[in-house]
C-alpha cells in the first residue's frame, strides 16, 4: 500500500500550509483529501507536488506491506 504520510511530515517540516498549497500553487482540496486518504494519484501529480516542495518522492510517499 501506498502512503503518504512523508507528505504531510514534509509539509510540516517545510513550514508550508495546506491552505498555501491551495491558494499558491492551485493544489485543489480533492487531491489533498486523496493524499489524506491514501487514494491513488498520478506519477505528474507526484511530480508536481516534489516541484513545488523542491523535494524527493520518498519525502511525498511510502511504500508499505
Amino acid at each position: 500500500m501506498i502512503s503518504y504520510e512523508p507528505f504531510y511530515e514534509t509539509l510540516k517540516r517545510k513550514n508550508i500550509s495546506t491552505y498555501k498549497l491551495i491558494k499558491d500553487f492551485g493544489v485543489s482540496r480533492s487531491l489533498l483529501d486523496r493524499l489524506k486518504h491514501n487514494k491513488p494519484i498520478s506519477t505528474q501529480t507526484v511530480d508536481d507536488l516534489c516541484s513545488f516542495l523542491k523535494c524527493n518522492v520518498e519525502d511525498i510517499m511510502t511504500y508499505r506491506d
